[in-house]
């Protein structure tokens, strides 16, 4: 399956990336490779995140990290509508 970033799942880790790196540059780096290594696995298996907040989607908790990774399933690609921090509020 291919993965697919929206516009809006790449501002969230756009936000996510900048808001570490103002204090932590180093860091930054290591959760970007973690979230994208996460995601790439979705490719292989795409059900192993749980049942979603919102109908028809997936959320992928990335343990130790406090970051949820929102996606659904469609015909031949993961979509990745939003990433969010675990204490956000989101639907």
């Amino acid at each position: 399956m291919l993965i697919r970033w929206t516009v809006e799942a790449a501002a969230d880790l756009d936000n996510i990336l900048e808001y570490i790196s103002d204090a932590r540059p180093e860091t930054a780096l290591k959760v970007a490779r973690r979230i994208f290594e996460a995601v790439e696995g979705l490719e292989v298996f795409p059900r192993r995140g749980r049942k979603g907040k919102v109908a028809g989607t997936h959320e992928f908790v990335l343990s130790p990290l406090p970051y949820i990774v929102v996606y659904r399933i469609e015909r031949e690609a993961v979509v990745i509508p939003r990433v969010y921090h675990g204490a956000q509020n989101r639907p």
